[in-house]
């Protein structure tokens, strides 16, 4: 018995690469289903960019504060995924269906209150040095979408929920189909083709309010009819809220969405700190933001079937495999920074010239992506981390890492750097404008690389049990 055990049990090697196709079959629907949603931004900045660089530097601007909204609500809502997760893990279905109800509560709320927050947000374009139709542009794209919060905050509970449960397709065929109807609906008002009126860019606006509404109400419908969802149907009851549950969701995911605030901010709040410096410049940042967006989906896509994982094993009482498989979903997050950086580097010019036939723009935006490629490694490895020690129900610590990273390191180094104020002791010669703020994050994307690392080394051997005394 004992000289069969080598050859029956699998290597670390052997396990590592089934643990791989586990993490990848969970996945890649999510990574489609990602950049399907983010492909409907990059439709956005695209036609926008055809229309008018004018056009193109309003919606930069309305986006910058769309995702940093929307992308604070993900982290709010994340709080129902590992719960779920752990459930799941456990085999407590019978918990799932309270926990779904009380989220969507928390969803709607958190929705009505972010509809008024943004539409208050914009108001900063009315005090800030920009050409008229590039603020009336950036206005009304706030205000039409901002309709469609609550609806996409409820959407990001059931997306949890349903990721969650191991099933990651609905998500993905949803996406999808929202991006074909982003791509007609801004075919259509942007340039105004069909006989549909020429909207410029709050076409772009229209298009994604659809597309939202679409994504919430198709994963709805599908999860009513699918089998995959029998069990832990969260609609065969009718609840008021919980202030005890919604207590806990909040403890959970209030850290979630000030970490996705403090790195999203970061990225975002610089489309407005140069917006002094022309429509060139700020176009140039969003066209190097926007595809930087699309292949962070990859390693954040990792990130949400490794909290699954992650939180399953732990669910199920087995902290060494979740350990395991933290560890080799960071390593499959840092395989793909480092061929994502180099495709970057090799191909800035190019990608560029996709998004805008301005030359000055182009060639702005190009060396902004020299840049987003030299963060490829560390920004890869902090979203799986961060996700990974989700898993284990730890969001507070994170939090700290991220907001140190971004608001004490880049955004004040992307000040200095980017603005060159004169009242500081020392200050660049000229303004660097976005490459200076750009430098900054790839600064504070490493300083959170390294802290999270070290923080899921110590997590995870915490939750390991206490070696048995030698007898």
């Amino acid at each position: 018995m004992t000289a069969a055990s080598p050859t029956t049990t699998p290597s670390r090697a052997a396990r590592a690469s089934t643990e791989l196709v586990a993490l990848w079959h969970l996945a890649w629907p999510i990574l489609i289903g990602q950049l399907a949603t983010v492909g409907m931004s990059v439709v956005d900045v695209a036609m926008a960019g055809h229309a008018s660089a004018e056009d193109l530097a309003g919606i930069s601007l309305g986006v910058s504060i769309w995702n940093i909204t929307i992308i604070t609500l993900m982290g709010l809502m994340m709080s129902v995924a590992p719960l779920v997760a752990h459930h799941v893990g456990a085999q407590e279905f019978g918990k799932v269906p309270h926990l779904v109800r009380q989220g969507l509560w928390k969803a709607l709320g958190v929705g009505l209150c972010a509809m008024v927050l943004i539409n208050v947000a914009a108001l900063v374009f009315d005090h800030m040095d920009i050409e008229p139709y590039v603020r009336e542009v950036a206005t009304g794209f706030v205000f039409i979408i901002s309709f469609g919060l609550p609806a996409f905050t409820c959407y990001r509970v059931l997306y949890g929920y349903s990721a969650s449960l191991n099933q990651t397709k609905p998500l993905m065929v949803m996406s999808l189909v929202a991006l074909a109807l982003n791509v007609l609906v801004n075919w259509l008002l942007v340039f105004g083709n069909w006989g549909f009126p020429r909207m410029g860019g709050l076409g772009c606006a229209w298009a994604t309010l659809l597309c939202v509404y679409l994504n919430f109400g198709g994963l709805l419908l599908w999860m009513r009819y699918a089998p995959a969802y029998r069990s832990t149907w969260p609609f065969g009851a009718w609840e008021w809220p919980d202030p005890e549950k919604l207590g806990a969701l909040w403890k959970l995911g209030f850290p979630i969405g000030v970490t996705y605030f403090a790195e999203t901010s970061a990225f975002g709040l610089i489309a407005l700190l140069i917006a002094g410096f022309g429509s060139r410049e700020v176009a140039a940042h969003q066209i190097a933001l926007n595809f930087t967006s699309l292949v962070f989906m990859v390693p954040l896509s990792l990130g949400i079937a490794l909290l699954t994982r992650v939180g399953q094993s732990l669910g199920a009482g087995d902290p060494v495999a979740a350990r395991f498989r933290a560890w080799v979903g960071v390593n499959a997050g840092l395989g793909f920074g480092m061929v994502s950086a180099i495709a970057m580097a090799l191909c800035a010019h190019q990608i560029a010239w996709a998004y805008t036939n301005d030359a000055a723009v182009a060639a702005l935006a190009a060396n902004l992506l020299l840049l987003a490629a030299a963060f490829q490694l560390s920004d890869s490895a902090q979203v799986v981390i961060s996700c990974a020690i989700r898993g284990y129900k730890v969001t507070r610590s994170p939090m700290v890492i991220h907001l140190t990273a971004f608001w004490g390191f880049s955004l004040p180094l992307g000040y200095v750097l980017g603005l060159a104020p004169q009242w500081l002791p020392w200050h660049p010669a000229q303004p660097m404008g976005a490459q200076g703020f750009w430098i900054a994050l790839v600064v504070g994307l490493t300083v959170a690389a390294v802290g999270l690392m070290l923080l899921l080394r110590t997590v995870a051997m915490d939750h390991l049990p206490a070696p048995r005394p030698a007898p």
